[in-house]
C-alpha cells in the first residue's frame, strides 16, 4: 500500500470544464456542512495540540483554521466580483505569508465564527445564482487562467475537506481521538 501524501490526504482537486446543477448542489452542501464538521474536529483540542503542525514543515492546526477563514473570505469576494463585474481580474495573495501574520496566533474560535457566518452567506449566494450564471469567469492574475464560478465552488468544497483531512489525519496519527 502506498503511503498517503500528508499534504494532500484526499488528493488534489481536478476541476472539470463545467458542472451540472446536481454537482453544484453537492458542492454547496459540502460548503454548508464544513463549519460544523470543523468545529467538531477541533473543539476538544488544547493549545499544545492546536499548535502542532499537521505534517513536518506544515502549518499548525491553528494556522490551518485561520487560513481557511482567510481563503474562504477571498473565495466569497471572488464570487461577488464575478457576479458584478465582467470577467474581473481578481487579487491574488500570498497564503504562506498570510498564515504567519500575528492574528494567526489568536484563539481558533474567532476564525470558526468567521467560517460559520461566511459559509452561511456563501451558501445563500450560491443557491441564488442561476445555473447559467455559474459559467461566469474571473481571471487569476498569476496563472492568467479563467476560472468559472462552478469550478470555484468545487474548489472550495474540496478545499474545506482537504484541510479538515489534515486535522483529522493528524488527530488519528497522534491518537487524539481518545
Amino acid at each position: 500500500m502506498e503511503p498517503v501524501d500528508l499534504r494532500y490526504p484526499i488528493g488534489k482537486f481536478q476541476a472539470k470544464e463545467s458542472y451540472s446543477k446536481e454537482e453544484v448542489a453537492q458542492f454547496t452542501e459540502r460548503i454548508e456542512s464544513l463549519p460544523l464538521k470543523l468545529h467538531s474536529a477541533v473543539v476538544s483540542l488544547n493549545d499544545a495540540q492546536l499548535d502542532t503542525p499537521y505534517r513536518d514543515g506544515g502549518w499548525t492546526v491553528r494556522q490551518v483554521i485561520h487560513h481557511m477563514a482567510d481563503s474562504h473570505s477571498n473565495a466569497y469576494i471572488r464570487i461577488k466580483w464575478t457576479l458584478t463585474e465582467p470577467t474581473p481580474i481578481i487579487k491574488a495573495y500570498d497564503e504562506k505569508l498570510w498564515a504567519e501574520t500575528p492574528e494567526t496566533t489568536l484563539p481558533i474560535f474567532i476564525s470558526l465564527n468567521v467560517l460559520q457566518a461566511l459559509h452561511a452567506k456563501m451558501v445563500a449566494l450560491a443557491k441564488s445564482i442561476p445555473h447559467e450564471s455559474l459559467s461566469k469567469k474571473f481571471i487569476h492574475p498569476e496563472s492568467k487562467k479563467e476560472v468559472r464560478l462552478d469550478q470555484l465552488l468545487g474548489t472550495y468544497a474540496w478545499h474545506g475537506e482537504h484541510h479538515l483531512a489534515h486535522i483529522s489525519s493528524l488527530k488519528e496519527r497522534k491518537g487524539w481521538h481518545l
